[in-house]
């Protein structure tokens, strides 16, 4: 396996700025710290808009505007880790209908040069494959699976989240996918949200639903969601993974109310957005397993239509929340973006 580089803090390329580079992606260049914000922009009907310049943008951080300093609108490089659920419920047919959606999507539909680790999760969490741009690797952990026992979802993303934020490009994500709610896990929602607030990993979440009806349309266009600038307790920070989670904090509900979904066999779609909305990721629910293959098509679509975009926070190191609203001048568009980060 290859070394795991030393995790930097959340929000900060330490101590410098980037620049595109043609071959060899981002590089850091002088002693200015930057607030990262990748940017995703969507018409009414979900479709992703691309052709946007810097002048489209501003970003507000805690309310005031900031000057941007760098930004791309060219596809760059991303370091994946795609966490999949091999629980009990992942009935021989789910288990090979969600290979092949993987297997497409790693090997058509992204690009050479993105890296991917594969994780799978039961019970616990093992990770079959470290980072690789090899594709036949991630297809033989997949063809290793075997489903068994219960579903420990949060202990995965919060094993995942340090491994991805080890990723050597500057676009770093998380793909979990998952057909019910969490049974097993010792880390709570508010736990793990707090965790993820502390990393540059933006998390995305197909939960896959029981109805094996294909109804799959692309997300609609999500509503901006409340700012938090709350500051979050830094316990825990270095020790990924085995780390001590920091304490619960009472932050408000996304969409929905925060707990277990009533009965297992369901995805708990509010628990799975309150850890993939402060991001800049997604959750979507997926009405059948043969639809999978459609939203990993959408999730690749959306991958390669970003914006990149980097600003200076004035060398804030106070290990407060701070909030990030990102918009558009043309008012018909939506922005999603992470919502703020932790000046630590």
């Amino acid at each position: 396996m290859r070394p795991r580089p030393v995790f930097l803090s959340a929000a900060f390329i330490a101590a410098a700025a980037v620049t595109l580079a043609a071959q060899d992606g981002f590089k850091l260049k002088s002693k200015v710290e930057l607030v990262n914000v990748t940017a995703t922009v969507s018409d009414d009907s979900g479709r992703f808009i691309s052709g946007l310049n810097q002048n489209d943008f501003t970003v507000y951080e805690d309310n005031e505007k900031q000057e941007i300093k760098f930004f791309s609108a060219e596809r760059v490089p991303v370091s994946l880790g795609i966490l999949l659920d091999s629980s009990g419920s992942m009935t021989p047919d789910k288990m090979e209908s969600a290979r092949a959606a993987i297997n497409r999507f790693t090997q058509e539909l992204l690009e050479p040069e993105d890296e991917l680790f594969l994780m799978t999760f039961a019970k616990s969490a093992h990770l079959l494959q470290d980072w690789t741009t090899d594709r036949r690797l991630i297809t033989r952990g997949l063809n290793r699976i075997e489903p068994n026992g219960g579903t420990a979802m949060y202990d995965a993303v919060a094993e995942a989240v340090p491994i991805a934020a080890s990723g050597r490009h500057e676009k770093k994500a998380i793909l979990v996918i998952s057909d019910g709610n969490d049974t097993n896990s010792r880390t709570s929602v508010s736990q793990l949200r707090n965790m993820i607030r502390e990393s540059e990993v933006m998390v995305y979440a197909l939960g896959v639903d029981g109805n094996d009806a294909q109804t799959y349309t692309p997300p609609p266009r999500q509503p901006s969601g409340p700012r938090f600038p709350i500051p979050i307790p830094r316990g825990g920070r270095g020790r990924w993974p085995g780390f001590p989670l920091a304490p619960q904090i009472g932050f408000p509900p996304i969409g929905g109310v925060w707990g277990r979904a009533a009965g297992n066999e369901h995805v708990n779609e509010s628990a799975l957005r309150a850890i993939t909305d402060d991001t800049g990721g997604r959750t979507e629910i997926v009405r059948g397993f043969g639809d999978l293959g459609a939203a990993t098509q959408h999730l690749a679509d959306e991958l390669s239509l970003q914006y990149y975009i980097g600003y200076n926070n004035g060398g804030k190191k106070d290990g407060k929340w701070h909030a990030i609203k990102v918009e558009v001048r043309n008012r018909h568009y939506t922005v999603r973006a992470r919502k703020g980060y932790v000046a630590s």
